[in-house]
């Protein structure tokens, strides 16, 4: 017998499960999957770009160990660096907007980045927590991930979440769902399943306040259109990740849409995510309503609910910001049936 070969969690990026959502599957008539990105090691599907960036780098001598990577990130891609830096001999600095969830700041904290905080501002404000990060590398010689604009991301899903829903599904898939932060899920999983099947839709699913479903259903990025709590998701402009994407299909998909998502997966199905991952969610039920009943179609839960307690799963702060955890998922999409 050939010697069993171990790793550490560096290597266990990826190879989620894809779950059926049965009642949202059984509420439309078609079969709604979604990739468990939460079970990745650190806990959300950015633990793919941050892999797939470090190896770029590594293999184009841009990191060498004991080296140090900066990155401005709404969070998840901050901890995916630290978790699959330490695994590698890495050191990280995040710079975060200030508007995200406590438990993010915690998190990364514990796990040893050293997290600069920043006020939140727009892409086009030199006070960008992107900006700001660029500059950190540029002074101190460390390494920046540029997850936005490194097309490394893009690569990493055209590598793993493209290849492996294709498998999980036999093939059979019909359309793939994902909101657009980067824009490396959604233009590097669609292009290989494209190439696999031509007809495979590629969907936006939009929170409002982002420009994405104007871009690609319009051609322009007016997002003068409301805001969203969603963290991690909602994109202002075209970033190199998401330059050449064809898009079939674009939503909007509100907050109490999402929310109502959110609190039916966790009581009925026992799956527990965030607003993003109800986004997402939302428009994959909302492609079915429109074009099944039969279809096959996949969507990422991109990471844990346990992330967001204070706000999405606090009766108070909900109330505070007009949502209503106790809404039917029948009810927000009935209306649009």
């Amino acid at each position: 017998m050939s010697r069993p070969q171990y790793h550490g969690v560096d290597h266990h990026v990826g190879k989620t499960p894809l779950i059926r959502l049965k009642k949202l599957s059984e509420l439309t008539g078609c079969e709604i999957l979604a990739k468990a990105e939460f079970m990745n090691p650190g806990g959300s599907v950015k633990d793919r770009a941050a892999y797939g960036i470090i190896k770029d780098a590594e293999s184009r001598g841009l990191l060498k160990p004991g080296a140090t990577i900066v990155e401005g990130t709404a969070g998840n891609t901050g901890i995916g660096l630290t978790v699959i830096g330490h695994a590698r001999g890495y050191k990280t600095v995040i710079v975060i907007p200030e508007t995200q969830s406590p438990e993010k700041f915690q998190q990364l904290r514990t796990l040893g980045a050293e997290v600069i905080p920043v006020p939140a501002k727009p892409y086009s404000d030199p006070g960008n927590y992107n900006h700001i990060a660029r500059g950190l590398a540029e002074e101190r010689g460390w390494f920046w991930a540029n997850q936005f604009d490194n097309t490394a991301n893009r690569q990493a899903h055209y590598l793993s979440t493209g290849p492996e829903i294709w498998e999980q599904t036999g093939g059979t898939v019909d359309a793939f769902v994902a909101a657009v932060g980067t824009g490396g899920t959604l233009a590097g999983t669609t292009q290989f399943l494209k190439e696999q099947k031509p007809g495979i839709a590629a969907v936006c699913a939009d929170p409002y306040g982002a420009a994405m479903w104007s871009w690609f259903t319009n051609g322009n990025l007016d997002d003068d259109d409301g805001d969203s709590f969603a963290e991690g998701i909602g994109q202002g402009r075209v970033t190199r990740n998401i330059e050449g994407l064809a898009i079939d299909k674009a939503y909007r998909i509100d907050d109490q849409t999402a929310l109502a998502v959110v609190y039916q997966l966790l009581h009925e199905e026992g799956i527990f995510v965030g607003l993003s991952s109800g986004i997402n969610v939302a428009g994959a039920v909302r492609y079915a309503l429109e074009h099944g009943p039969g279809l096959t179609i996949a969507t990422i839960l991109c990471d844990s609910g346990a992330k967001y307690q204070s706000k999405l799963f606090n009766a108070e702060w909900l109330l505070e910001n007009g949502l209503e955890p106790g809404m039917e998922v029948e009810e927000v999409f009935g209306e649009r049936r």
